[in-house]
């Protein structure tokens, strides 16, 4: 497992490269990680993704409490929602990424599964994606919503606000995430337009093989 030093550098990292990349923007998005004794490191509030600093990360200790470093983000019901439900978590990234929060508002979106099934690669890393409904940046309901889902998925979208996914690294969530946006882009893209969908048999297999998470909410 890699160092809290190791672990803090990859963290700035990542965050930064979805920064530069446009996957968020300002001081928006937050993003965690596990340590080696069972706490966690988070990004501070009001802090921006392109400027992380590796020694200011939020420190926790195993049993939840702030230890180090500047206060966290406000949006720590749904990371500790995510580590609470889903043992095998390592990592939380939340972004409010453009097209996946577009989608979101569209009447037709589908509550127990946002993305269409354009590619096979977000299900491989997402599996099902759970839409849940608006709910004021900061409130704890958002962490309540997603513990009302007992661990059955590994992402959810927030209704005019963006996605939180939960991978068992940084690097695992952030990819995941990536993936989010770029199957919403697609579909704004297709948008009044007849696509081909992958089948429900060839998303049957890709559940089989790749062992995704899939449960009912």
């Amino acid at each position: 497992m890699s160092t809290e030093t190791q672990l803090r550098e990859k963290l700035c990292l990542l965050a930064r490269s979805m920064f530069d990349r446009g996957l968020t923007a300002g001081s928006s998005g937050n993003i965690s990680v596990r340590t080696e004794d069972g706490g966690l490191l988070v990004s501070p509030t009001g802090t921006s993704f392109g400027r992380l600093d590796p020694a200011r990360l939020s420190r926790f200790d195993a049993a939840g409490r702030h230890i180090d470093g500047d206060r966290p983000t406000k949006e720590m019901p749904l990371h500790s929602a995510f580590y609470e439900t889903r043992s095998r978590t390592a990592a939380v990234v939340h972004l409010h990424s453009c097209h996946a929060v577009a989608l979101s508002t569209l009447p037709q979106a589908d509550e127990d599964d946002f993305l269409p099934p354009i590619t096979p690669y977000a299900l491989m890393q997402l599996g099902r994606v759970k839409l849940l409904p608006y709910f004021c940046p900061g409130d704890p309901a958002m962490g309540d919503a997603v513990r009302s889902l007992a661990g059955r998925r590994s992402a959810v979208m927030l209704a005019n606000h963006g996605p939180v996914v939960a991978g068992l690294d940084l690097e695992a969530a952030c990819n995941a995430i990536e993936e989010l946006e770029a199957t919403a882009r697609l579909a704004m893209l297709l948008r009044g337009t007849t696509p081909q969908m992958l089948s429900p048999q060839q998303v049957a297999e890709l559940q089989r093989i790749h062992d995704v998470a899939w449960g009912e909410a």
